[in-house]
């Protein structure tokens, strides 16, 4: 599929980590997508319903993010990749990334990151 619609860095404050003290105080995280989506139809007809709207896309991911807790950024991304398979029947393959930028890690680093890729195709 060469299609894709992206949305890029998504900003949700949340309470995921490993640490006890991650669920008291919380953190910033970012979240994007990228979904293959066959968007020839929508293209040629100016029409949504051809295709899959970012921003409920992005309501997925937020309230993903915001009501639920999870330990493992891998386990945030797979819920989301499964719950946007689920809810988008045009899309066929979902890449997750999840960024962390301030992960407790006794280093100085930029960020730390989970990026999964899910398709109807797996399963």
């Amino acid at each position: 599929m060469s299609d894709h619609i992206r949305v890029h860095r998504l900003a949700i404050f949340a309470r995921h980590g490993v640490l006890a003290e991650e669920a008291v105080i919380g953190q910033r995280f970012f979240i994007s997508l990228d979904a293959a989506v066959d968007t020839r139809a929508a293209g040629a007809t100016d029409d949504l319903t051809k295709s899959v709207s970012y921003a409920d896309m992005a309501d997925v991911v937020v309230d993903i993010a915001t009501t639920r807790r999870f330990k493992l950024l891998e386990a945030l991304a797979e819920a989301i990749a499964t719950e946007i398979l689920a809810s988008f029947p045009l899309v066929e393959a979902i890449m997750v990334r999840v960024d962390k930028p301030s992960a407790p890690v006794p280093h100085v680093l930029d960020n730390v990151s989970v990026e999964i890729t899910r398709s109807r195709a797996d399963g």
